[in-house]
């Protein structure tokens, strides 16, 4: 500053801001159009980057294919009864494991044990009437022998007659005795052999028959068999081995028809899963490939197994009043299939019928491998 108060010196120092501030305002720039192609280039490479890896994942995928509409069957086996009766005994309990021809049930069996002691009877009868029929016969037999004998007899009595009424040495009255007594033994002859036929006929046309083989023995038999067989399926058996259902509703005293349902056995020995894919999941599935089960009741726990059979028909063909789409109104719906699945036995998880499962089975080919 000089004398002069009304002027100042310029200030050396100030003159470096109003040169620095273009310089500033350049960088400034550049850099704000360097983040402008950054956010443009990451726009751009992020739907790239989208499509490219959905595109991997579409291509690799389509190996596994899987469905959570699948369950566990097993073969469940009604008990019932052949003959009717009253329920004396019942011998499980429900859930309880049984072997095959284990008791389950018992029918009063008194009234079939009478029945049995009806047919040993008539039986021994039937036997006892074979052997008078035999004797019969063997005395037709006799009877016939004897008179054959007699008729020799008297038909040599009638020829000599005969040679002496020629010479003239005896009297034609001698002859006609002689005649008359030879045609009476051939009456005789021919009534014995008819008692012999009669006495055959009686055994079935085969005198040399053996007593099991006689018709009145064979139905004997069939009887006493049958009789037998009801006194026998008064005890009631379990038909398979597995585990014992439904039987709480069976109590003693209770009567029984046959055929009369009464238990069920689940017979745990079989297992299948019954899987049912959409018709447009099938193209890639056969029978064989190795299936990943995995069970709602064990979270974490993976069972193996494969394919075994893919279902004929959709369910829908198997229905009580199958769909007739030959209407105006039609609308397509996806229609399943079912692919049975062998399981792998897993002791340490056991399966029960009607659980819920995932199946997913391996094609083992993606979308790509069918590409190229």
């Amino acid at each position: 500053m000089n004398g002069d108060p009304g002027q100042f010196e310029a200030d050396p120092t100030q003159s470096a801001p109003i040169q620095a501030e273009p310089r500033h305002a350049e960088d400034t720039d550049r850099q704000a159009r360097a983040r402008r192609w950054q956010r443009r280039l990451l726009m751009m490479s992020l739907p790239v980057a989208l499509v490219l890896g959905g595109g991997g994942i579409w291509l690799t995928g389509g190996r596994y294919v899987d469905t959570d509409n699948a369950y566990v069957h097993q073969p469940i086996v009604p008990v019932s009864a052949d003959v009717a009766g009253r329920v004396v005994e019942v011998d499980v309990a429900e859930n309880q494991a049984v072997k095959a021809g284990d008791p389950v049930f018992r029918i009063d069996p008194e009234p079939y044990q009478i029945a049995v002691d009806k047919a040993e009877a008539a039986l021994a009868a039937a036997r006892l009437q074979f052997g008078e029929l035999q004797s019969a016969y063997q005395s037709a037999e006799t009877q016939l022998a004897a008179a054959e004998d007699i008729r020799d007899v008297r038909k040599h009595e009638y020829d000599r007659q005969q040679a002496l009424t020629g010479r003239g040495v005896t009297s034609s009255a001698a002859l006609d005795e002689a005649t008359l007594a030879w045609r009476q033994a051939e009456n005789d002859v021919q009534v014995a052999r008819q008692g012999v036929a009669d006495a055959a006929a009686a055994l079935g046309g085969n005198p040399g028959i053996a007593p099991e083989d006689f018709p009145a023995v064979r139905e004997a038999q069939a009887e006493l068999a049958a009789a037998r067989r009801d006194l026998d399926k008064a005890l009631v058996r379990a038909p398979v081995a597995g585990v014992i259902a439904q039987i709480e509703s069976l109590n003693v005293g209770q009567y029984l028809a046959p055929g009369t349902a009464t238990a069920s056995v689940v017979e745990d020995g079989r297992t299948w899963i019954e899987a049912n894919f959409k018709e447009t999941q099938l193209g890639g599935i056969e029978v064989g490939q190795p299936v990943s089960v995995t069970v709602d009741a064990y979270p974490g726990v993976t069972l193996t197994g494969h394919v075994e059979s893919i279902g004929p028909a959709t369910g829908s063909q198997y229905a009580l009043i199958p769909a007739q789409n030959a209407t105006g109104n039609w609308v397509k719906v996806v229609q399943r299939l079912s692919v049975r699945i062998h399981v792998d036995t897993d002791t340490a998880h056991p399966l029960r019928d009607g659980m819920s499962v995932k199946v997913t089975v391996d094609t083992g080919t993606s979308r790509l491998d069918a590409l190229l």
